[in-house]
């Protein structure tokens, strides 16, 4: 008789701890949720890259001479042995009168950090690839805040922290030069630095937003 009495307590303890461990709702604005939205969000999207996207790269004399952006980088790419560089003729304008260019084609190495990532301008013009400095992934969540003033359309921007597979040659001292924003990602990886993801709730889940936040 005791023996009864003590399997039928257990059966009453026990089912509310089996309801307990039922699935989650994946709509609910949780750890668990954010974490496996944010994996799977920085698996496809997590490329840290350059906006350099339709190559060969033309430099003008003006460019040049004006140190811009690609002025500076593209001649440690060429050292790197990421890209090589031609002069060509090409016609002459007003802001080209010489009518030459310096043309930088990607390596056969260089092609290897040339990869897909889907990015659409201010100007509406796509892009389907950019050249790739880094991969970034997840560490931990650190945070999260919502905005329910659209009850239709909550949105919420997860902090985190971060792991960095960065490239091999973003070890070099020119190439963190010339690239100060990438090696500010890649010296703050591991907690000394965090970032945002937005996220809106959307049928089946939370899902990475695009844009800043």
């Amino acid at each position: 008789m005791k023996t009864t009495l003590r399997s039928t307590l257990m059966i009453v303890v026990l089912l509310p701890a089996l309801a307990a461990c039922g699935p989650s709702d994946p709509k609910a604005p949780t750890r668990l949720n954010f974490k496996t939205a944010l994996q799977d969000s920085l698996a496809s999207h997590g490329d840290i890259c350059l906006a350099m996207f339709d190559w060969p790269l033309d430099l003008t004399p003006a460019e040049a001479g004006a140190n811009s952006r690609h002025a500076v980088q593209l001649p440690v790419f060429e050292k790197l042995g990421l890209a090589t560089s031609t002069v060509v003729e090409v016609p002459k304008t007003d802001d080209n009168p010489q009518g030459v260019v310096k043309r930088y084609a990607l390596t056969e190495e260089g092609r290897k950090y040339y990869r897909p990532h889907a990015y659409t301008g201010r100007n509406g013009v796509e892009h389907a690839n950019d050249f790739c400095a880094a991969h970034i992934r997840l560490d931990s969540i650190t945070g999260w805040q919502l905005d329910t003033h659209d009850a239709e359309h909550p949105f919420a921007v997860v902090s985190y922290s971060y792991q960095v597979e960065p490239a091999p040659w973003m070890r070099d001292a020119d190439a963190q030069r010339v690239l100060p924003m990438v090696a500010r990602v890649i010296n703050g990886a591991g907690g000394r630095l965090q970032m945002r993801q937005g996220f809106t709730l959307g049928e089946h889940g939370w899902v990475a937003s695009n844009g800043p936040v």
